[in-house]
């Protein structure tokens, strides 16, 4: 399987960054190959431009400006996400990444009389994330309703690939993990891909 792993976070020495070279490894190590798309290091720019806003609904859609990414995003089985969790939502570089690259004629299309759209990415099977909280579980959970896993799964995974595996772990209470913590979650994201 070939897997676009995509890391959203400015530090390269943080834990996200961490997680990411985990992934790689393991992912790599079970046979499949890995495209790593750091958004920070590669400079990607997540503002929407003016010209990609007023041409929302033409078709074809221009991606023109983001071609690169939707090449590297097509040609992959799978999408793996590696991201802290700020303000109970994605950074906003990941979310400059949907806005820009899931894009109409790229992960979706609009249907023609109107209303829902339609599922375009049939290449990814497999549409994980891997993120962390500074918030307990319980605040996420039970206080916040969870909203980056209904996006992600509902919003995002559910309209753009059919019939696609999501999964989703997360480790929280990031702000007080011990470095045992640290190491437990690796290990549990080693043994989770070793199953792909």
């Amino acid at each position: 399987m070939h897997i676009l792993l995509v890391l959203a976070h400015p530090l390269s020495d943080s834990f996200a960054a961490g997680i990411a070279a985990t992934a790689k490894a393991a992912l790599e190590k079970g046979g499949h190959s890995v495209d790593l798309l750091d958004l920070y290091k590669e400079g990607f720019d997540p503002r929407l431009l003016e010209d990609e806003r007023r041409g929302y609904f033409d078709a074809p859609y221009d991606t023109t400006a983001v071609d690169g990414v939707v090449a590297r995003l097509r040609a992959a089985d799978g999408l793996i996400l590696v991201f802290p969790q700020w303000w109970f939502n994605f950074p906003a570089i990941l979310k400059g990444f949907f806005d820009r690259v899931f894009a109409p004629g790229v992960a979706f299309d609009h249907e023609q009389s109107g209303g829902r759209i339609l599922p375009r990415l049939t290449n990814i099977k497999l549409f994980w994330a891997f993120t962390t909280t500074g918030s307990p579980w319980w605040i996420v959970k039970l206080y916040m309703g969870n909203p980056v896993r209904r996006l992600l799964k509902r919003g995002i995974a559910a309209f753009c690939a059919k019939d696609v595996k999501f999964r989703m772990i997360s480790m929280h209470d990031m702000d007080r993990a011990t470095p045992a913590k640290r190491a437990a979650h690796l290990q549990r994201i080693e043994k989770v891909i070793a199953r792909i």
